[in-house]
Order: structure tokens, then C-alpha cells, then sequence
């Protein structure tokens, strides 16, 4: 029976930060004058994960969306692997490569492993190994992957831009914590840096699948029609987001609070961006060397209506399972920007504007997925 090496890689290193700052004994803003940033492109990597454990926190708890979105892409990749023409190199190479890149904890990674190897026409032996990185980076040896995956990880980014981190550039993003509705000159170099590591994680693939291979990807987006300021479409699912209206107010109560300055809540930046299908199909034939079988954008809700009944009774629980979401999504990030103490009161001012915030229960956020399979010519 043929073996499976099944390779599982992850994005970001779990190894803690050796450029982070211990957490200081007070709440100071003293602290903050001396706290040390994760912007540069050799730092933001070994911070920027989900949040690990088991706890009502964790990305294990708090990834229902996720979950949803492979379930979208599961009939997709399915028929990607059942029509791919695999040829193994030589006599003595018997075993099938497959990697799941930008892979995070839980029951999300093992249905994505599992997906896959029931997807393949028989059943085999498996070993599986994870491997440290990023996945704008090579990680593999040339011509040896038979499938590449990526599920909700490219979205995103390697780094913050430096001029969105720079005092003085006219891309200081001063007052928002992200980019939606963000000025032009900020969209501007998030949509550049984007660009850049889509470029990169493509070429890298390139050079590691093997001929007749499949790449299958799906990542946050957004309709061709929107532009890059708009990452979000409609008013509600704006208002909703995670990462918009509640999380800048949330930094505001912490100055307002005198518990930082207003340096340190413009210094920080969620690195993500959701690419158009233009922006996705230019990046794949700038790299050359993939044929696209499938790309579509899909839109999918937020929860189902029988939740939002009945968060709607129990406002309370409400902000606290989104403040458990972002905290699950940002919390490695936002430690490593506040320390550990005033991590845990950002997000207790996020749960408590949320609960507050009763229009918000009457409102669906969507958020979009771009979904890719191409084969490796």
C-alpha cells in the first residue's frame, strides 16, 4: 500500500517573539514609549497566529466561520483531486506530498487533512510532520508537493506596510486599527503589499508542486465591483466587523482612559486584505506556470438566524462571543503590541461597546471568499 507523507505548514512559528518586550508590572505610558514593534518584515511572523489552547478564547472555540467556508470549498476541491493526472517521478518515489498552508489549531485543520486524503481514490497510509515558516517563503524542495492547500490564510499579510507604521508618512493610519474606509494613501500600500505576497507565496508553490499538481486556495475578498477602500460591501457587515467600528472604539476607550497614548493606538494595524478576483487572476499570470480550472467569489453569512435570535435575547453573551472571536484572531498581536495586561482590557472594552450596541443584533454581517483551483502546468 502506498504511504501519504501528509505535510501540514504552518504560516507563522508558535516560538515566542524574541524582539517582544516582557509585559511591564503597570499600566503606564511609560511602557508603551519603550515597547518594542512587530511592523518590520522579520517580526510580524512569529506573532501573528491564532490563538492557541481550548479556553472560551481560543481559534479552536471561535472558528465556526472558518468551518463554513470549508465547507463551500470542499465539493471544489473534491472534483480538483479526482480529476488531477498525478505522475510520480520516479520508480522509487511511491508516496503522494500534501501540504495545508497557513494551517492553524483545531478541528478546522484536521477536516482540512481529512478532506483530502478521503478525496484521493483510495485509501492510505499517512504520515504527517509540521513544518515552521511562512508561506511567503520557500518551504518545500523543488517538484515535490502533489497538493497544495490554503484555506482562510492568504488574506493575511507577511508584514505591515512600513509607511503605514511611519509617524511621519502620509500613510499613517491614524485613528482605525485597519483599512476599510481608511484613506487612500493607506489602502494604497496595503493593496502593495498584498500584491507583493501573493506574488511571492505563487512563485514559491510554482517551484514546489510537481507537473499535473493542484493548487487549491480560499481566502477572504471582495466583489470586483468594490474598491480596495471598500474590503467589507454592505453598511452592516461593515458595522459588524470585527476589525472596524467596535475594535477602533475599543482602542479610543484605552486612551480616553489615559491607559495609552495615542501613538501606541496608531501604531497598530491589522495585517489583512481581502483581494478582488482581478487582483487574484493578474498575481496567477504574472507567475505563469498554473492553468486556473475554477475562481469564483462567494458570499457567506455571518450565523445562522436562529443564533442571532438568540443573541438578540441575551445581549451580554453577544459581546462576549465576539470579543472570544477577535480575541481568538488577534490576541497573539495585540499582546505583542500591549503586553498582556492591557491586551486583556482591550478586548474587555470590545465585549462591553458590542453589548452595548443593540442595533447591531438586528443587522447580518457577509463576509466574501475568493475560491482558486489551478493545476500546475
Amino acid at each position: 500500500m502506498e504511504s501519504l507523507p501528509l505535510i501540514s505548514a504552518t504560516m507563522v512559528s508558535s516560538a515566542p517573539a524574541k524582539d517582544v518586550t516582557p509585559e511591564p508590572n503597570s499600566n503606564t505610558i511609560e511602557w508603551h514609549s519603550r515597547r518594542c514593534t512587530w511592523g518590520g518584515p522579520m517580526s510580524l511572523h512569529r506573532v501573528l497566529c491564532m490563538q492557541g489552547g481550548d479556553d472560551d478564547g481560543s481559534y479552536a472555540k471561535n472558528s465556526d466561520a472558518t468551518a463554513s467556508a470549508i465547507t463551500l470549498s470542499k465539493p471544489l476541491l473534491l472534483n480538483a483531486i479526482r480529476s488531477m493526472k498525478l505522475f510520480l517521478t520516479s520508480k522509487h518515489d511511491d508516496s503522494l506530498r500534501v501540504a495545508d498552508l497557513g494551517c492553524a489549531t483545531g478541528y478546522n485543520t484536521l477536516a482540512t487533512v481529512n478532506m483530502v486524503v478521503e478525496g484521493l481514490r483510495k485509501r492510505q497510509r499517512y504520515f504527517a510532520a509540521g513544518v515552521p515558516g511562512s508561506f511567503y517563503h520557500r518551504l518545500f524542495p523543488r517538484a515535490k508537493l502533489h497538493v497544495a492547500v490554503s484555506l482562510s490564510a492568504l488574506h493575511w499579510l507577511s508584514q505591515i506596510p512600513e509607511e503605514v507604521t511611519d509617524k511621519s508618512s502620509p500613510a499613517w493610519n491614524k485613528g482605525r486599527a485597519w483599512i476599510d474606509g481608511a484613506k487612500e494613501e493607506v489602502v494604497e500600500a496595503y493593496a502593495r503589499r498584498s500584491e507583493e505576497d501573493l506574488d511571492n507565496f505563487l512563485r514559491c508553490r510554482k517551484e514546489e508542486i510537481v507537473e499535473g499538481g493542484v493548487l487549491f486556495m480560499l481566502m477572504g475578498g471582495r466583489p470586483s465591483s468594490q474598491q480596495p477602500c471598500d474590503q467589507l460591501g454592505d453598511p452592516d457587515s461593515r458595522d459588524k466587523h470585527p476589525f472596524t467600528t467596535s475594535m477602533d472604539r475599543a482602542w479610543q476607550d484605552l486612551l480616553d482612559e489615559g491607559l495609552i497614548d495615542e501613538e501606541t493606538r496608531d501604531g497598530f494595524n491589522i495585517p489583512a486584505y481581502m483581494r478582488s478576483m482581478e487582483e487574484v487572476e493578474r498575481a496567477m499570470a504574472k507567475c505563469g506556470g498554473f492553468e486556473i480550472q475554477r475562481m469564483e467569489y462567494r458570499r457567506i453569512r455571518e450565523h445562522s438566524e436562529e443564533k442571532q435570535e438568540e443573541w438578540a435575547r441575551d445581549p451580554a453573551s453577544y459581546g462576549l462571543s465576539k470579543a472570544n472571536l477577535v480575541r481568538a484572531t488577534l490576541g497573539p498581536i495585540v499582546e505583542a503590541h500591549l503586553g498582556r495586561s492591557l491586551s486583556h482590557e482591550l478586548f474587555d472594552r470590545f465585549r462591553r461597546r458590542v453589548s452595548a450596541e443593540l442595533g447591531l443584533l438586528a443587522k447580518t454581517r457577509f463576509y466574501g471568499v475568493i475560491v482558486v483551483c489551478a493545476i500546475r502546468k
